[in-house]
């Protein structure tokens, strides 16, 4: 099934246009954006949030409508296409060819029980920002920081021996 709804939050001002660039997307499973209850493969929708040090900001209501879990794997496109840039996606389940699938688009999936609470979950990712990440959580940092252009240069300066 193809995307039926998706709801943008739009806010021009300059402290959410700089959270965008330093934040990290997060993307939950979930029929009413307060719980995570939800299986990813037949997820109806998902809320996807950003979240830095400092904020935590809804920025999309994505939704899909009924789905079956297992057959139908063209419904994982579709999916994983609206998560692009999502560091990680939190559901109550995830088959393996979801998961590979995921992982090959640098989307970490995360498994939670059933009803867990979303705010808490993007709280716990804030403290771990805080406190030191997680391996996953820090591939995913370092994989937003853009890329330095002078850094061949430095390269340079610091001497190539063969």
């Amino acid at each position: 099934m193809s995307l039926k709804r998706r709801l943008s939050i739009v806010d021009n001002s300059t402290e959410a246009t700089q959270m965008e660039v330093t934040s990290l997307k997060m993307a939950f499973a979930s029929t009413d954006m307060e719980h995570v209850n939800q299986h990813f493969g037949s997820a109806e929708s998902f809320v996807i949030y950003a979240v830095d040090l400092e904020q935590i900001r809804m920025l999309e209501a994505v939704q899909f409508g009924q789905l079956e879990q297992d057959g139908n794997e063209d419904k994982l496109e579709e999916k994983i296409k609206v998560l692009g840039g999502c560091a990680a996606v939190y559901s109550q389940a995830v088959g393996s060819s979801a998961v590979a699938k995921l992982k090959a688009n640098n989307i970490q999936p995360v498994k939670v029980a059933s009803g867990t609470a979303i705010s808490d979950l993007l709280e716990s990712v804030q403290e771990e920002l805080h406190s030191g990440p997680a391996t996953w959580l820090a591939r995913a940092i370092e994989a937003q920081k853009p890329v330095d252009p002078n850094r061949f240069a430095e390269m340079e300066q610091q001497g190539w021996d063969e």
